[in-house]
């Protein structure tokens, strides 16, 4: 599929069912899952949705799965080009080592050395370019150019419906959710939940959470309109340069609200699965924690249910320095 052509598909509730019979058949159903030391730090119900435990250590593999089974002859004869940080990377390379392609992976400098070898260990060929996940996404797309390959946009309709398996899963798990709170870098699995939540569980909250030091997503859906901005932060799931317009599509109208965190304060969430729930979190896997914690500042939320709220932890591939952070003070 074109990337001309993906941007103007619309997401539905149908294709992410349709999608999971696909991922069923490949991936487990993940654990959602209370801790009561965590309850007691956050000061309530909290259901931590554990994405890690995935073969590649992220909700993101979803999309692979999705996307393998949904290749076009061409796409199979010529392989498949993307650009990634690191989870989107491993779903492709999963994906493509599934359906027996080859697959060529982008990479900023920036993006950890453990998720580079996680793609090559995967069978994708890796190649480092630029400093930023925007550099990176250039290069890839002139790649697929020059070579034929088909460029696997992060926010590509198949990718995103893969990735909103995770949601329908959440909201037949547990329908009576107040709230769940959501990372964001493309925005994929955020335009997933408002599918399936629109559907499943409507009076249930989508909160959408992103790092302050790379806003390009939060200023998209604020405007209205694709905004480009500068990325600093420690979280590489995060990392994203640009808002995009698929899943901005979907977020404009369905997203309840949308909450800017720091790197400090995703480090400390990180922190507090890891102590309080048992679970390593990559900063993008620890951002949903983060934002309902900065949220909240000890109140209730206007105008919420009443239920217990949900936080999707997307990730587990914490680098080595993320994990010493988790022993800072």
């Amino acid at each position: 599929m074109s990337a001309a052509a993906a941007t103007t598909v619309e997401l539905t509730y149908d294709d992410v069912v349709r999608a999971a019979e696909v991922v069923a058949r490949e991936l487990p159903v993940t654990p959602l899952q209370s801790h009561p030391l965590l309850d007691r730090a956050v000061r309530d119900v909290v259901l931590v949705k554990h994405e890690g435990v995935l073969p590649t250590g992220s909700f993101k593999v979803r999309g692979g799965v999705h996307l393998a089974a949904t290749l076009s002859e061409s796409e199979r004869a010529h392989g498949l080009v993307t650009c990634s940080t690191g989870n989107h990377a491993q779903s492709v390379a999963y994906g493509a080592r599934l359906a027996g392609v080859r697959a060529t992976v982008v990479m900023p400098a920036s993006a950890p050395e453990v998720k580079r070898e996680a793609v090559q260990a995967l069978g994708a060929e890796v190649v480092v370019h630029g400093a930023s996940l925007g550099d990176a996404a250039v290069h890839a797309r002139a790649l697929a150019a020059d070579t034929g390959g088909s460029f696997i946009c992060p926010t590509d309709p198949r990718i995103v419906h893969g990735h909103a398996t995770a949601y329908l899963e959440l909201f037949r798990q547990a329908p009576e959710l107040a709230a769940v709170y959501v990372p964001i870098g493309s925005g994929t699995g955020a335009a997933g939940a408002c599918l399936v939540r629109d559907v499943l569980a409507p009076g249930c909250q989508v909160i959408g959470v992103q790092a302050e030091a790379a806003p390009a997503g939060w200023r998209s859906w604020r405007s209205g309109t694709i905004e480009t901005a500068p990325s600093a932060t420690r979280a590489s799931g995060l990392a994203t340069t640009t808002g995009y317009e698929l899943t901005q599509r979907v977020l404009r109208g369905r997203l309840d609200d949308f909450v800017l965190v720091s790197d400090d304060a995703i480090d400390q969430a990180a922190r507090l699965l890891a102590t309080q729930a048992h679970t390593l979190a990559e900063g993008a896997g620890a951002a949903a924690l983060a934002g309902l914690i900065a949220d909240r500042r000890g109140e209730v939320r206007t105008g919420r249910q009443a239920g217990p709220i949900a936080v999707i932890c997307t990730g587990a591939n914490a680098s080595a320095d993320e994990i010493a952070r988790l022993a800072a003070a």
